[in-house]
């Protein structure tokens, strides 16, 4: 036991894990991090971040074999054969879908902040007043100007593009330059603000450094060349990873263990001390059992999976899972809606043409039930939409030499795009629960995933379809198409839930410092810890409450609370 004792514990290495580990060591705390998956190690661990796609067996195809037996993985946006090694085959971690359910994971030392999508919106006072105000929900027990700093603090760390927009339903941060928007965006940003006034579209905000900073520099990260093959793993540290930024920064403290390949089974509750004292490890490779220990436990593991440790922490005091005396974890799962998206043709700007593979979108705040409740359905969406010209490589019915090569040399005419990213509103009925009877391969209980669409979600995308297609109209474009793609939940990759922050121990499982309120020296600052989803990408919302909960709980411990 004093071998594996430790004054931390976090479980996970991704975007929260990593600032867990960042946070703890910086503040003096020898602090072990467990990693289901293997060792990543940046650059050393890029197998093609520079290669090309004929460098490549398939061309950066994914075989017909592959997806025929990974069809969840192979549904994912980000999925091909360059990054295939980044994500979790389907056979790999089997679970039960009561319910069609798509689970995308990335089991690596970094996990998936080396595949995110990397777009950081702050949350508004709106997010966090909604589900007191309207009732959807319990009420978050902190509001933005609680966590307004922690915001500050974390993006002048990662480093955030963006422009200071001076919305009240986007508030601005900590910026670097931001990209821009091309002159077809332009036209359809003007075009709609004449047509609305109220509805403001900006670019994007997203986590790569345009211009660095010292503090980046620093980090050993470079400027982003916009090449738009961040899912490799960045050569330049151009976007924010743990395996770029918050690991390293841990590690040079002499604070950190990471321990890859350990699948943490559950956490420990000692019923003499009537604490939690460490977590259970199983060996991903040999199946051998390992306990660890220390004084307080960060649960980062990412949102299904945390759920599934707590539900599988089970002693005399905790029969139904640590903390679980109101028998609702595991609830109250939410997650984006991604099913609406639309487009069409754009007239004109036959002479203009764009730079590089910018990274990110332009974006309009969410204009529903904002302030006060107005439509037949709860809450909103925001939206995103994009400008470019395709056709290159498009013409091969002409005679091949120097007229096919001249026909594929130049683009073609302009389309527009937009896509919805709506909030669904968190169910009791919308749940994960341990299998009875089907273990996975290390001997732990098969997470039943028991999530879906209703009414509500159905209402959403009705609305934004309408609605986008009437903006989109009124900014000029034409031969417009609506697509709703009835994916199912999971392929947006931000479930939430579970563990949720509220007041009440009744109703909720943490504190407003993301403490657990029955097991205080553990901590929940993952995407099971949200109380609602909001709009918004949520990531840069986990970094921030982690390192506010990271502060909480070293000044308890200094205290003595946590003995």
């Amino acid at each position: 036991m004093n071998s594996h004792q430790y004054d931390a514990i976090v479980v996970g290495s991704g975007i929260s894990g990593g600032w867990a580990a960042k946070e703890l060591c910086e503040k003096g705390l020898k602090t072990l991090v467990l990693e289901r998956g293997r060792q990543v190690e940046h650059l050393k661990d890029y197998p093609t971040m520079t290669a090309n796609a004929w460098d490549m067996p398939h061309r950066n195809r994914i075989p017909l074999a592959d997806e025929l037996e990974n069809p969840v993985v192979n549904r994912c946006y980000a999925y091909a054969e360059d990054t295939q090694h980044f994500f979790v085959k389907d056979s790999e971690h089997p679970y039960v879908q009561n319910k069609p359910f798509d689970w995308i994971r990335g089991y690596q030392v970094g996990g998936k902040s080396l595949i995110w999508a990397r777009q950081t919106q702050r949350w508004s006072k709106y997010d966090f007043e909604g589900p007191g105000r309207d009732g959807f929900a319990v009420d978050w027990p902190i509001r933005y100007e609680d966590i307004a700093p922690w915001y500050s603090y974390v993006e002048r760390f990662v480093g955030i593009s963006g422009n200071y927009d001076g919305l009240e339903t986007l508030p601005d941060g900590e910026f670097l330059p931001a990209w821009e928007m091309n002159c077809v965006e332009k036209e359809v940003q003007k075009r709609i603000l004449e047509a609305y006034g109220d509805r403001k579209f900006v670019i994007g905000r997203c986590a790569h450094l345009t211009q660095p900073k010292d503090v980046h520099l620093a980090q050993g990260r470079g400027q982003c060349q916009a090449r738009n093959q961040c899912y490799r793993g960045c050569p330049f540290g151009g976007y924010f990873s743990s395996n770029s930024s918050t690991l390293p920064a841990a590690a040079k403290t002499g604070n950190l263990t990471i321990r890859p390949d350990s699948v943490v089974h559950s956490v420990i509750w000692d019923e003499a001390k009537g604490k939690a004292t460490g977590v259970r490890v199983i060996d991903r490779v040999t199946k051998e059992a390992t306990e660890y220990f220390a004084k307080v436990i960060f649960l980062n593991a990412a949102c299904l999976n945390t759920n599934l440790i707590l539900l599988n922490s089970t002693s005399s005091r905790f029969p139904n899972g640590l903390g679980n005396d109101s028998g609702i974890l595991g609830k109250y799962i939410a997650f984006h809606n991604y099913r609406g998206t639309l487009g069409g043709r754009f007239e004109g700007f036959e002479d203009k043409y764009y730079y590089g593979r910018r990274p990110t979108a332009v974006m309009l705040p969410n204009f529903r039930n904002v302030k006060k409740q107005e439509m037949d359905f709860l809450r909103g969406y925001m939206s995103f939409y994009s400008a470019g010209r395709g056709g290159w490589g498009g013409s091969r019915d002409v005679p091949f030499g120097a007229e096919f090569k001249a026909a594929n040399s130049e683009p073609g005419p302009w389309w527009v795009s937009m896509m919805m990213q709506g909030e669904t509103i968190p169910k009791e009925t919308n749940l994960v629960s341990l299998s009875p009877d089907l273990k996975d391969p290390w001997g732990i209980p098969q997470l039943q995933i028991d999530i879906a669409y209703d009414d509500n979600d159905e209402k959403i995308v009705k609305d934004f379809l309408e609605q986008g297609e009437e903006m989109l109209s009124k900014a000029g474009v034409t031969n417009i198409y609506k697509n709703d793609s009835k994916q199912a939940p999971g392929l947006d990759i931000h479930e939430m839930g579970g563990v949720r922050m509220g007041r009440d121990p009744k109703t909720s499982l943490l504190n407003g410092f993301n403490q657990m309120h029955l097991a205080p020296n553990v901590f929940v600052t993952d995407g099971a810890a949200m109380t609602s989803t909001g709009t918004q990408n949520p990531s840069i919302t986990y970094m921030a409450l982690t390192a506010r909960a990271v502060d909480y709980a070293v000044r308890e411990l200094k205290k003595g609370n946590m003995k």
